[in-house]
């Protein structure tokens, strides 16, 4: 019988099994209610807002349109974070402030400064114009980024590099855009209504055509440069404090004159709007879009790079650390695991996948310096996970492996082949035996625990 690899000092055991009560207000359920109050709060006042800009109709008609870029962004923010799954309350949690929160913040105190500089300089269309390209941006950016610093500061596990500081800030203005799309959209149609124009020559459809068409992807665009920064500053060390700080605010300040130089664009003439797109908005995009791609593509390197020091330690089989480098063989591993175990299988196969992938970028960090004082207790809470569901996952990521292996050429032996006609020799396999392992085991659902 083979010997399991030791099992890890649980980490309550390393405390000596004491643990320090917390307060009242430090438990987790007291905090998680009172920002769930606060999202809900915040939704209802800007539901109100809007409503009463737009009208009973308008908000109806900005909410449909509004509505149509949101399952295209959110799926390839998702898409993007494949590599390691964020948890999807970190991701709800940023949509809900970015179309609730950060959108009442904006709207509060972009009309309020907007109105105190047309009563100081007695210029209501000079006010509208410094609002939009200097108030708006740096309120706007600044109460996403809250979102972003949130989940940094109280969800660090989760926010270990570039990848996550994109989805985050991308997630977060794609709410916030929402919300704004509503209310841009539905004071539109109000207007049309009042004009009585329609088709194509309507406000609604310019408006349509610019924010849901052309740029979708603007909010999404200006906040990730935020998410960037505190991507790499979530790569350094903990002494590195000044760059922690300084990265994040740079990020920021990027993310501003974007926004500033993009809302600026209607003021430079006729075709300033285009002229800012082809020139500054497109080249940004495919240039982000690289970055995070090839950031991807890293991060997968990474787990093929460190996971084989599990495998040589016994944690993980041989083939693993090349099936969970590849997003190709993790998709096969789960779809495996589906037909032969059904959902709780392929939901076992995705959480071992995310554990192992945490488990790499854990001990990447820790090779270069950068892992936090919880290193150990860390690297035995991803062992014991992979230990737990690997009756499920190791079957299916050696068949992914199988599956997906680089073909290996073969060529005639020089010597005597024995065995008739160039078969292999008698009794080979051994006892019967396959070569590539043993078929899918028998799933049984009732004693499978993930």
């Amino acid at each position: 019988m083979a010997s399991s690899p030791p099992r890890p000092t649980h980490p309550g055991e390393a405390f000596g099994g004491t643990l320090r009560h917390a307060h009242w207000w430090q438990r987790p359920w007291v905090r998680y209610g009172a920002l769930i109050t606060l999202l809900a709060l915040s939704g209802l006042v800007i539901l109100a807002l809007v409503r009463e800009q737009t009208g009973t109709r308008g908000f109806l008609v900005g909410l449909g349109l509004a509505v149509l870029p949101v399952p295209l962004l959110l799926a390839a923010f998702r898409w993007l974070d494949r590599v390691e799954p964020g948890p999807w309350r970190n991701l709800l949690f940023s949509f809900a402030w970015g179309a609730c929160a950060a959108a009442l913040i904006a709207i509060v105190a972009n009309s309020f400064a907007t109105q105190w500089i047309a009563t100081a300089t007695a210029d209501p269309a000079g006010a509208d114009t410094l609002g939009a390209t200097v108030i708006a941006p740096v309120v706007e950016e600044s109460a996403k980024a809250a979102a972003v610093l949130l989940v940094f500061l109280f969800r660090r596990r989760d926010f270990t590099g570039i990848l996550d500081g994109v989805v985050i800030a991308g997630v977060t203005a794609t709410g916030f855009a929402f919300t704004e799309n509503i209310l841009y959209l539905g004071t539109a149609f109000g207007t049309d209504q009042l004009t009585g124009d329609s088709g194509m020559a309507s406000v609604t459809a310019a408006t349509f055509f610019v924010r849901i068409v052309m740029s979708p992807f603007a909010h999404p665009l200006f906040t990730v440069l935020t998410g960037i920064g505190f991507g790499i500053a979530a790569l350094s060390t903990e002494r590195q404090r000044i760059r922690r700080v300084l990265l994040p605010l740079g990020g920021l300040l990027l993310a501003m004159g974007m926004h500033a130089l993009w809302n600026g664009s209607s003021t430079l003439g006729q075709y300033g709007f285009f002229a800012v797109y082809a020139a500054f908005m497109v080249p940004t995009f495919g240039l982000l879009t690289w970055l995070v791609v090839w950031t991807r593509q890293r991060e997968l390197r990474t787990v093929r790079a460190e996971l084989p020091a599990y495998a040589v330690a016994g944690w993980l089989t041989p083939a693993e650390p090349f099936a969970l480098g590849s997003m190709r063989a993790r998709r096969i591993a789960r779809q495996y695991a589906r037909r032969y175990g059904g959902r709780p299988a392929a939901r076992a196969v995705a959480q071992y996948e995310a554990s192992a992938t945490s488990l790499a970028f854990l001990r990447h960090r820790g090779r270069r310096g950068r892992a936090g004082t919880d290193f150990v207790t860390r690297e035995r809470e991803l062992l014991l996970e992979l230990w737990h569901r690997r009756g499920a996952a190791r079957p299916a990521l050696e068949h992914a492996a199988r599956v997906t292996a680089p073909a290996v050429p073969v060529v005639a032996a020089p010597w005597p082949v024995h065995g008739a006609q160039g078969y292999p020799p008698r009794g080979y396999p051994p006892s019967g035996h396959l070569p590539y392992g043993h078929p899918y085991p028998a799933y049984d659902t009732n004693t499978y625990r993930p």
